[in-house]
Protein backbone atom coordinates (compact mmCIF):
# COMPACT_ATOMS: atom_id res chain seq x y z
CA UNK A 1 0.00 0.00 0.00
CA UNK A 2 1.08 3.54 -0.75
CA UNK A 3 -0.12 6.70 0.99
CA UNK A 4 -0.23 8.73 -2.23
CA UNK A 5 -2.31 6.13 -4.03
CA UNK A 6 -4.65 5.71 -1.06
CA UNK A 7 -5.15 9.45 -0.79
CA UNK A 8 -5.78 9.87 -4.51
CA UNK A 9 -8.39 7.13 -4.67
CA UNK A 10 -10.11 8.24 -1.46
CA UNK A 11 -10.32 11.87 -2.60
CA UNK A 12 -11.45 11.16 -6.15
CA UNK A 13 -13.53 8.06 -5.31
CA UNK A 14 -11.98 6.47 -8.40
CA UNK A 15 -10.72 2.93 -8.72
CA UNK A 16 -12.09 2.04 -5.29
CA UNK A 17 -15.24 0.92 -3.49
CA UNK A 18 -16.82 4.18 -2.26
CA UNK A 19 -18.22 4.45 1.30
CA UNK A 20 -21.88 4.49 0.24
CA UNK A 21 -21.41 1.20 -1.59
CA UNK A 22 -19.59 -0.32 1.38
CA UNK A 23 -22.61 0.56 3.51
CA UNK A 24 -24.85 -1.02 0.89
CA UNK A 25 -22.81 -4.23 0.93
CA UNK A 26 -23.10 -4.45 4.70
CA UNK A 27 -26.83 -3.71 4.61
CA UNK A 28 -27.35 -6.45 2.00
CA UNK A 29 -25.50 -9.03 4.10
CA UNK A 30 -22.18 -9.04 2.26
CA UNK A 31 -19.91 -8.47 5.25
CA UNK A 32 -17.60 -11.19 3.94
CA UNK A 33 -16.96 -9.16 0.80
CA UNK A 34 -16.18 -6.05 2.87
CA UNK A 35 -13.79 -8.04 5.06
CA UNK A 36 -12.02 -9.52 2.03
CA UNK A 37 -11.63 -6.18 0.27
CA UNK A 38 -10.41 -4.55 3.48
CA UNK A 39 -7.37 -6.80 3.22
CA UNK A 40 -6.85 -5.88 -0.42
CA UNK A 41 -6.18 -2.18 -0.02
CA UNK A 42 -9.77 -0.92 -0.10
CA UNK A 43 -9.69 1.84 2.49
CA UNK A 44 -13.42 2.44 2.88
CA UNK A 45 -13.93 -1.29 3.38
CA UNK A 46 -11.16 -1.41 5.97
CA UNK A 47 -12.61 1.54 7.88
CA UNK A 48 -16.15 0.15 7.89
CA UNK A 49 -14.94 -3.33 8.81
CA UNK A 50 -12.83 -1.99 11.68
CA UNK A 51 -15.87 -0.16 13.03
CA UNK A 52 -17.97 -3.32 12.76
CA UNK A 53 -15.35 -5.29 14.67
CA UNK A 54 -15.01 -2.53 17.24
CA UNK A 55 -18.76 -2.62 17.82
CA UNK A 56 -18.43 -6.34 18.51
CA UNK A 57 -15.72 -5.72 21.09
CA UNK A 58 -13.01 -7.23 18.86
CA UNK A 59 -10.46 -4.49 19.34
CA UNK A 60 -7.43 -6.50 18.29
CA UNK A 61 -9.07 -7.55 15.02
CA UNK A 62 -10.23 -3.99 14.35
CA UNK A 63 -6.71 -2.68 14.84
CA UNK A 64 -5.34 -5.40 12.56
CA UNK A 65 -7.73 -4.24 9.82
CA UNK A 66 -6.41 -0.69 9.98
CA UNK A 67 -2.75 -1.31 10.81
CA UNK A 68 -1.45 -1.70 7.21
CA UNK A 69 -3.03 1.63 6.26
CA UNK A 70 -1.69 3.40 9.35
CA UNK A 71 1.77 2.00 8.57
CA UNK A 72 1.84 4.01 5.32
CA UNK A 73 1.68 7.22 7.33
CA UNK A 74 -1.47 8.31 5.47
CA UNK A 75 -3.07 10.97 7.65
CA UNK A 76 -6.67 9.87 7.07
CA UNK A 77 -5.85 6.39 8.36
CA UNK A 78 -3.96 7.80 11.33
CA UNK A 79 -6.98 9.92 12.32
CA UNK A 80 -9.33 6.95 12.07
CA UNK A 81 -7.00 4.77 14.12
CA UNK A 82 -6.60 7.44 16.80
CA UNK A 83 -10.38 7.80 17.04
CA UNK A 84 -10.78 4.06 17.56
CA UNK A 85 -8.03 3.95 20.18
CA UNK A 86 -9.53 6.91 21.99
CA UNK A 87 -12.94 5.25 21.92
CA UNK A 88 -11.45 2.14 23.48
CA UNK A 89 -9.91 4.21 26.28
CA UNK A 90 -6.39 3.60 25.02
CA UNK A 91 -5.53 7.29 25.21
CA UNK A 92 -1.75 7.04 25.37
CA UNK A 93 -1.69 4.95 22.20
CA UNK A 94 -3.99 7.42 20.44
CA UNK A 95 -1.71 10.27 21.45
CA UNK A 96 1.40 8.38 20.33
CA UNK A 97 0.06 7.51 16.88
CA UNK A 98 -0.88 11.17 16.32
CA UNK A 99 2.38 12.51 17.74
CA UNK A 100 4.44 10.44 15.30
CA UNK A 101 2.80 12.16 12.34
CA UNK A 102 3.11 15.56 14.03
CA UNK A 103 6.83 15.06 14.52
CA UNK A 104 7.09 13.98 10.90
CA UNK A 105 5.77 17.41 9.97
CA UNK A 106 2.28 16.61 8.74
CA UNK A 107 0.46 19.97 8.40
CA UNK A 108 -2.77 18.80 10.04
CA UNK A 109 -1.30 16.71 12.83
CA UNK A 110 -0.60 19.48 15.33
CA UNK A 111 -4.26 20.51 15.49
CA UNK A 112 -5.43 16.93 16.06
CA UNK A 113 -2.67 16.24 18.57
CA UNK A 114 -3.41 19.38 20.58
CA UNK A 115 -7.13 18.70 20.70
CA UNK A 116 -6.48 15.13 21.78
CA UNK A 117 -4.20 16.31 24.59
CA UNK A 118 -6.77 18.88 25.72
CA UNK A 119 -9.54 16.29 25.86
CA UNK A 120 -7.49 14.15 28.21
CA UNK A 121 -6.12 16.41 30.89
CA UNK A 122 -3.13 17.87 29.08
CA UNK A 123 -4.60 21.18 27.95
CA UNK A 124 -1.69 23.22 29.35
CA UNK A 125 0.75 21.25 27.22
CA UNK A 126 -1.50 21.62 24.18
CA UNK A 127 -1.80 25.39 24.68
CA UNK A 128 1.95 25.82 24.90
CA UNK A 129 2.44 23.81 21.70
CA UNK A 130 0.01 26.03 19.83
CA UNK A 131 1.22 29.47 20.95
CA UNK A 132 4.09 29.68 18.40
CA UNK A 133 1.61 28.93 15.60
CA UNK A 134 -1.05 31.53 16.40
CA UNK A 135 -0.53 33.22 13.02
CA UNK A 136 -2.05 30.14 11.35
CA UNK A 137 -5.82 30.69 11.39
CA UNK A 138 -6.62 26.98 11.83
CA UNK A 139 -4.25 26.61 14.76
CA UNK A 140 -5.41 29.95 16.21
CA UNK A 141 -8.94 28.56 16.25
CA UNK A 142 -7.64 25.45 18.01
CA UNK A 143 -5.76 27.65 20.48
CA UNK A 144 -8.99 29.47 21.40
CA UNK A 145 -10.78 26.18 22.01
CA UNK A 146 -7.91 24.73 24.04
CA UNK A 147 -7.57 27.95 26.07
CA UNK A 148 -11.02 27.39 27.52
CA UNK A 149 -9.99 23.98 28.89
CA UNK A 150 -6.57 25.20 30.03
CA UNK A 151 -7.96 28.28 31.79
CA UNK A 152 -5.79 30.59 29.70
CA UNK A 153 -8.38 32.71 27.94
CA UNK A 154 -6.66 36.00 28.75
CA UNK A 155 -3.35 34.86 27.26
CA UNK A 156 -5.12 33.75 24.08
CA UNK A 157 -7.02 37.04 23.95
CA UNK A 158 -3.79 39.02 24.24
CA UNK A 159 -2.21 37.03 21.40
CA UNK A 160 -5.20 37.73 19.18
CA UNK A 161 -5.51 41.41 20.10
CA UNK A 162 -1.86 41.93 19.14
CA UNK A 163 -2.70 40.76 15.63
CA UNK A 164 -5.65 43.08 15.03
CA UNK A 165 -4.37 46.16 13.23
CA UNK A 166 -6.85 49.00 13.46
CA UNK A 167 -5.27 50.76 10.49
CA UNK A 168 -5.36 47.75 8.16
CA UNK A 169 -8.06 47.14 5.58
CA UNK A 170 -7.77 44.03 3.39
CA UNK A 171 -8.00 44.84 -0.30
CA UNK A 172 -8.46 41.29 -1.53
CA UNK A 173 -8.94 37.67 -0.48
CA UNK A 174 -5.19 36.96 -0.41
CA UNK A 175 -4.16 40.08 1.46
CA UNK A 176 -3.59 38.33 4.81
CA UNK A 177 -2.51 34.76 4.16
CA UNK A 178 -2.29 33.79 7.82
CA UNK A 179 -4.46 35.09 10.63
CA UNK A 180 -6.37 37.96 9.05
CA UNK A 181 -7.95 40.72 11.20
CA UNK A 182 -11.53 39.52 10.62
CA UNK A 183 -10.71 36.01 11.82
CA UNK A 184 -8.80 37.39 14.82
CA UNK A 185 -11.76 39.60 15.74
CA UNK A 186 -14.11 36.63 15.51
CA UNK A 187 -11.90 34.46 17.69
CA UNK A 188 -11.46 37.22 20.26
CA UNK A 189 -15.24 37.68 20.30
CA UNK A 190 -15.61 33.95 20.98
CA UNK A 191 -13.42 34.32 24.07
CA UNK A 192 -15.27 37.41 25.31
CA UNK A 193 -18.65 35.75 24.84
CA UNK A 194 -17.37 32.72 26.74
CA UNK A 195 -16.32 35.04 29.57
CA UNK A 196 -19.76 36.64 29.66
CA UNK A 197 -18.64 39.95 28.14
CA UNK A 198 -21.43 40.00 25.59
CA UNK A 199 -21.39 43.71 24.79
CA UNK A 200 -17.66 43.59 24.08
CA UNK A 201 -18.08 40.51 21.88
CA UNK A 202 -20.81 42.28 19.88
CA UNK A 203 -18.62 45.37 19.47
CA UNK A 204 -15.75 43.26 18.18
CA UNK A 205 -17.92 41.49 15.62
CA UNK A 206 -19.32 44.78 14.36
CA UNK A 207 -15.78 45.75 13.38
CA UNK A 208 -15.46 42.88 10.91
CA UNK A 209 -15.49 43.60 7.19
CA UNK A 210 -16.75 40.14 6.22
CA UNK A 211 -19.79 39.21 8.29
CA UNK A 212 -20.54 35.74 6.92
CA UNK A 213 -18.21 32.73 6.87
CA UNK A 214 -19.29 29.27 5.66
CA UNK A 215 -22.90 30.48 5.34
CA UNK A 216 -23.15 31.43 9.02
CA UNK A 217 -23.02 34.88 10.56
CA UNK A 218 -21.21 34.87 13.91
CA UNK A 219 -22.82 38.09 15.14
CA UNK A 220 -26.28 36.88 14.25
CA UNK A 221 -25.61 33.63 16.09
CA UNK A 222 -24.39 35.49 19.18
CA UNK A 223 -27.45 37.74 19.24
CA UNK A 224 -29.72 34.71 18.83
CA UNK A 225 -28.03 32.74 21.63
CA UNK A 226 -28.54 35.61 24.05
CA UNK A 227 -32.12 36.38 23.12
CA UNK A 228 -31.40 39.80 21.66
CA UNK A 229 -34.24 39.53 19.18
CA UNK A 230 -34.69 43.21 18.35
CA UNK A 231 -30.96 43.70 17.78
CA UNK A 232 -30.96 40.61 15.59
CA UNK A 233 -34.00 41.89 13.70
CA UNK A 234 -32.29 45.22 13.02
CA UNK A 235 -29.10 43.47 11.96
CA UNK A 236 -30.99 41.13 9.61
CA UNK A 237 -32.66 44.14 7.98
CA UNK A 238 -29.30 45.38 6.67
CA UNK A 239 -28.46 44.68 3.03
CA UNK A 240 -26.28 41.64 2.44
CA UNK A 241 -27.02 39.97 5.76
CA UNK A 242 -29.04 37.07 4.37
CA UNK A 243 -27.55 34.57 6.84
CA UNK A 244 -28.83 36.78 9.67
CA UNK A 245 -32.31 36.68 8.11
CA UNK A 246 -32.18 32.89 8.14
CA UNK A 247 -30.95 32.71 11.73
CA UNK A 248 -33.68 35.10 12.91
CA UNK A 249 -36.33 33.01 11.16
CA UNK A 250 -34.91 29.79 12.65
CA UNK A 251 -34.92 31.30 16.14
CA UNK A 252 -38.52 32.49 15.86
CA UNK A 253 -39.62 29.12 14.49
CA UNK A 254 -37.90 27.30 17.37
CA UNK A 255 -39.73 29.62 19.80
CA UNK A 256 -43.05 28.69 18.19
CA UNK A 257 -43.59 32.00 16.39
CA UNK A 258 -44.11 30.53 12.93
CA UNK A 259 -45.92 33.59 11.57
CA UNK A 260 -43.10 35.78 12.81
CA UNK A 261 -40.56 33.52 11.09
CA UNK A 262 -42.50 33.73 7.83
CA UNK A 263 -42.74 37.52 8.14
CA UNK A 264 -38.95 37.77 8.46
CA UNK A 265 -38.61 36.67 4.84
CA UNK A 266 -41.09 39.39 3.85
CA UNK A 267 -43.65 39.61 1.12
CA UNK A 268 -43.33 41.59 -2.12
CA UNK A 269 -40.34 43.64 -0.96
CA UNK A 270 -38.70 41.22 1.49
CA UNK A 271 -35.57 39.04 1.21
CA UNK A 272 -37.57 36.19 -0.34
CA UNK A 273 -38.54 38.42 -3.25
CA UNK A 274 -34.96 39.51 -3.92
CA UNK A 275 -32.99 36.36 -3.16
CA UNK A 276 -33.87 32.89 -4.54
CA UNK A 277 -32.02 31.25 -1.65
CA UNK A 278 -34.14 33.13 0.88
CA UNK A 279 -37.25 32.17 -1.10
CA UNK A 280 -36.21 28.53 -0.94
CA UNK A 281 -35.75 28.76 2.84
CA UNK A 282 -39.18 30.34 3.12
CA UNK A 283 -40.71 27.56 0.99
CA UNK A 284 -39.12 24.95 3.27
CA UNK A 285 -40.50 26.75 6.32
CA UNK A 286 -43.99 26.90 4.83
CA UNK A 287 -43.84 23.21 3.88
CA UNK A 288 -42.80 22.19 7.41
CA UNK A 289 -45.95 23.83 8.73
CA UNK A 290 -48.46 22.38 6.30
CA UNK A 291 -48.60 25.26 3.84
CA UNK A 292 -47.38 23.47 0.75
CA UNK A 293 -49.58 25.48 -1.62
CA UNK A 294 -48.04 28.73 -0.39
CA UNK A 295 -44.57 27.21 -0.75
CA UNK A 296 -45.30 26.34 -4.38
CA UNK A 297 -46.48 29.89 -5.00
CA UNK A 298 -43.23 31.27 -3.57
CA UNK A 299 -41.04 29.02 -5.73
CA UNK A 300 -43.15 29.52 -8.85
CA UNK A 301 -42.55 33.26 -8.58
CA UNK A 302 -38.81 32.60 -8.39
CA UNK A 303 -38.95 30.21 -11.34
CA UNK A 304 -40.74 32.89 -13.39
CA UNK A 305 -38.16 35.49 -12.40
CA UNK A 306 -35.17 33.20 -13.02
CA UNK A 307 -36.21 30.84 -15.85
CA UNK A 308 -32.65 29.80 -16.65
CA UNK A 309 -31.69 28.77 -13.09
CA UNK A 310 -32.17 25.02 -13.18
CA UNK A 311 -31.83 24.56 -9.41
CA UNK A 312 -34.90 26.76 -8.87
CA UNK A 313 -36.88 24.79 -11.45
CA UNK A 314 -35.72 21.56 -9.86
CA UNK A 315 -36.78 22.79 -6.39
CA UNK A 316 -40.20 23.76 -7.75
CA UNK A 317 -40.60 20.39 -9.49
CA UNK A 318 -39.66 18.45 -6.36
CA UNK A 319 -42.00 20.57 -4.27
CA UNK A 320 -44.91 19.91 -6.64
CA UNK A 321 -44.12 16.20 -6.55
CA UNK A 322 -43.90 16.10 -2.75
CA UNK A 323 -47.18 17.98 -2.41
CA UNK A 324 -48.99 15.57 -4.72
CA UNK A 325 -49.32 18.16 -7.48
CA UNK A 326 -47.11 16.81 -10.29
CA UNK A 327 -49.43 18.19 -12.97
CA UNK A 328 -48.80 21.72 -11.71
CA UNK A 329 -45.07 21.16 -11.99
CA UNK A 330 -45.42 19.88 -15.54
CA UNK A 331 -47.66 22.80 -16.49
CA UNK A 332 -45.01 25.27 -15.37
CA UNK A 333 -42.26 23.47 -17.29
CA UNK A 334 -44.47 23.29 -20.39
CA UNK A 335 -45.14 27.02 -20.17
CA UNK A 336 -41.42 27.63 -19.89
CA UNK A 337 -40.84 25.48 -22.99
CA UNK A 338 -43.37 27.56 -24.90
CA UNK A 339 -41.57 30.80 -23.98
CA UNK A 340 -38.29 29.30 -25.14
CA UNK A 341 -39.68 28.05 -28.41
CA UNK A 342 -39.57 24.41 -27.24
CA UNK A 343 -35.78 24.44 -27.00
CA UNK A 344 -35.21 22.26 -23.98
CA UNK A 345 -31.80 20.85 -23.20
CA UNK A 346 -31.52 17.69 -21.15
CA UNK A 347 -30.15 19.70 -18.25
CA UNK A 348 -33.63 21.15 -17.80
CA UNK A 349 -35.66 18.34 -19.33
CA UNK A 350 -34.75 15.50 -16.99
CA UNK A 351 -36.46 17.04 -13.96
CA UNK A 352 -39.85 16.49 -15.58
CA UNK A 353 -39.39 12.70 -15.67
CA UNK A 354 -40.59 12.01 -12.08
CA UNK A 355 -43.52 14.38 -12.71
CA UNK A 356 -44.51 12.50 -15.88
CA UNK A 357 -44.15 9.18 -14.04
CA UNK A 358 -46.39 10.42 -11.22
CA UNK A 359 -49.03 11.65 -13.67
CA UNK A 360 -48.95 9.00 -16.39
CA UNK A 361 -46.66 6.18 -15.29
CA UNK A 362 -43.00 5.24 -15.57
CA UNK A 363 -43.32 3.75 -19.05
CA UNK A 364 -44.48 7.02 -20.57
CA UNK A 365 -41.71 8.89 -18.75
CA UNK A 366 -39.13 6.50 -20.18
CA UNK A 367 -40.62 6.67 -23.65
CA UNK A 368 -40.63 10.48 -23.70
CA UNK A 369 -37.10 10.60 -22.30
CA UNK A 370 -35.79 8.29 -25.00
CA UNK A 371 -37.50 10.42 -27.67
CA UNK A 372 -35.55 13.47 -26.48
CA UNK A 373 -32.59 14.39 -28.74
CA UNK A 374 -30.22 13.67 -25.84
CA UNK A 375 -32.18 10.69 -24.55
CA UNK A 376 -29.58 8.11 -25.59
CA UNK A 377 -26.60 9.79 -23.95
CA UNK A 378 -24.72 8.41 -20.94
CA UNK A 379 -25.90 11.26 -18.73
CA UNK A 380 -29.53 10.68 -19.68
CA UNK A 381 -29.07 7.01 -18.85
CA UNK A 382 -28.32 7.92 -15.23
CA UNK A 383 -31.68 9.65 -14.84
CA UNK A 384 -33.56 6.88 -16.64
CA UNK A 385 -31.92 4.25 -14.45
CA UNK A 386 -32.79 6.17 -11.29
CA UNK A 387 -36.41 6.37 -12.43
CA UNK A 388 -36.58 2.65 -13.24
CA UNK A 389 -34.85 1.55 -10.05
CA UNK A 390 -37.21 3.73 -8.01
CA UNK A 391 -40.09 1.83 -9.58
CA UNK A 392 -38.55 -1.50 -8.58
CA UNK A 393 -37.29 -2.23 -12.09
CA UNK A 394 -33.64 -2.55 -11.20
CA UNK A 395 -32.77 -5.06 -13.93
CA UNK A 396 -33.94 -2.56 -16.53
CA UNK A 397 -31.95 0.19 -14.81
CA UNK A 398 -28.80 -1.91 -15.11
CA UNK A 399 -29.49 -2.64 -18.78
CA UNK A 400 -29.90 1.06 -19.53
CA UNK A 401 -26.63 2.00 -17.82
CA UNK A 402 -24.64 -0.85 -19.35
CA UNK A 403 -25.37 0.46 -22.84
CA UNK A 404 -22.80 3.20 -22.27
CA UNK A 405 -19.07 2.84 -21.79
CA UNK A 406 -18.98 6.12 -19.93
CA UNK A 407 -21.29 6.48 -16.97
CA UNK A 408 -21.62 6.59 -13.24
CA UNK A 409 -19.98 3.34 -12.22
CA UNK A 410 -20.92 3.95 -8.58
CA UNK A 411 -24.65 4.00 -9.38
CA UNK A 412 -24.36 0.98 -11.64
CA UNK A 413 -22.45 -0.94 -8.99
CA UNK A 414 -25.11 -0.06 -6.45
CA UNK A 415 -27.87 -1.46 -8.65
CA UNK A 416 -25.83 -4.62 -9.23
CA UNK A 417 -25.36 -5.10 -5.48
CA UNK A 418 -29.11 -4.71 -5.02
CA UNK A 419 -29.55 -7.54 -7.52
CA UNK A 420 -27.00 -9.73 -5.73
CA UNK A 421 -24.50 -9.45 -8.58
CA UNK A 422 -21.67 -8.48 -6.25
CA UNK A 423 -18.70 -9.72 -8.29
CA UNK A 424 -19.97 -7.85 -11.32
CA UNK A 425 -20.34 -4.72 -9.20
CA UNK A 426 -16.75 -4.98 -7.98
CA UNK A 427 -15.47 -5.48 -11.51
CA UNK A 428 -17.29 -2.32 -12.54
CA UNK A 429 -15.57 -0.33 -9.81
CA UNK A 430 -12.10 -1.70 -9.36
CA UNK A 431 -10.37 -0.51 -12.48
CA UNK A 432 -7.15 0.83 -11.08
CA UNK A 433 -6.66 4.49 -11.94
CA UNK A 434 -3.10 5.58 -11.18
CA UNK A 435 -2.57 8.94 -9.50
CA UNK A 436 -1.44 11.73 -11.81
CA UNK A 437 2.29 12.08 -12.28
CA UNK A 438 3.65 15.23 -10.66
CA UNK A 439 5.74 17.08 -13.24
CA UNK A 440 9.34 17.82 -12.35
CA UNK A 441 9.46 21.03 -14.41
CA UNK A 442 8.06 24.37 -13.31
CA UNK A 443 4.25 24.56 -13.41
CA UNK A 444 4.19 28.25 -14.34
CA UNK A 445 5.91 30.19 -17.06
CA UNK A 446 5.80 33.55 -18.78
CA UNK A 447 6.60 31.87 -22.08
CA UNK A 448 4.12 29.95 -24.25
CA UNK A 449 2.71 27.41 -24.02
CA UNK A 450 1.27 28.67 -20.75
Amino acid sequence: MDATDLDYRARTRSGCIPPELVSRLLERGHADVVELQAGRGEWFCALAWARVLSGQGREADAWEALAPYVATGWWTAVVAAAELLEGWGRIDEAIDVTRIRMEAGHPMALEAYARLLARHGRAEEAFNLLVPHVDDWVLATTLVDVASVAGRDEEAAALLAARIRADHCCDGPWCCRGLDPDTALGLLATIRERQGHIAEAIALLRRRQITSVSSRDQLAGLLARHGRIEELRAYAALDGHKEAVQQLAELLEEDGDVEGAIAVYGQADGPAARDPNAAYKLAQLLTRHGRGADAITVMRAQADAHPSDDWILHALSELCLDQGRPADGLAHLDALDARRGSENEWELYWMRLPLIAACRGVDEAVERAQAHPEGNTWYAAEHLAHLLAGAGRTEEAVTVMQQHDRGNSHDLAGYLVDLGRVEEALTTLLHKTPPPVVPTTHLWSEEPPF
